[in-house]
């Protein structure tokens, strides 16, 4: 197997992210629910005002996955965390440790920048998924159920403050 890597994503990885962003979408029979673009994906990941950031993982060149993160805040640690949004590989480069690198790569950045957790979400049914989170030692936080504001219901709360 080829050395895997895992680099900073750059401007021009955006049409290859895209590509993965749709990739994923569609293993999530969420593909219908894709509204991003290039120039979305530049914007908010390459801008100068973006927040949000993703790294290219590389098997002996060759681009094989992503993954896009962001930093949060927990009250309770008073301290920031660090948020994966997507974790995406090729689904022929599976099981291979690209996945574990990405986490490796992004665990030792949160602790560079001293955030007190890493978190994800992951679908219930995408067990492949559980079981390689649970393998790293990760625990699923079941208290707590995640909420979500968007379209219709996301301009009537604004509307309400």
């Amino acid at each position: 197997m080829s050395k895997i890597t895992i680099r900073k994503a750059v401007i021009e990885d955006a049409n290859l992210i895209l590509c993965f962003v749709h990739k994923l979408a569609k293993e999530e029979k969420a593909k219908h629910e894709v509204e991003t673009s290039r120039k979305q994906l530049i914007k908010t990941l390459f801008g100068k005002n973006s927040t949000s950031h993703a790294v290219i993982c590389e098997a002996g060149g060759i681009p094989i996955g992503h993954a896009i993160y962001f930093f949060n805040y927990s009250t309770w640690q008073g301290k920031n965390g660090l948020y994966i949004e997507d974790l995406y590989i090729l689904e022929e480069y599976r099981n291979l440790g690209a996945g574990k690198q990405i986490i490796k790569h992004l665990s030792c950045l949160a602790l560079e920048k001293d955030c007190g957790r890493v978190e994800w979400s992951v679908l219930e049914w995408n067990e492949p998924a559980i079981k390689f989170y649970n393998s790293l030692g990760a625990k699923p936080q079941k208290e707590w159920v995640r909420y979500r504001l968007s379209g219709s219901s996301l301009k009537d709360a604004a509307g309400h403050f």
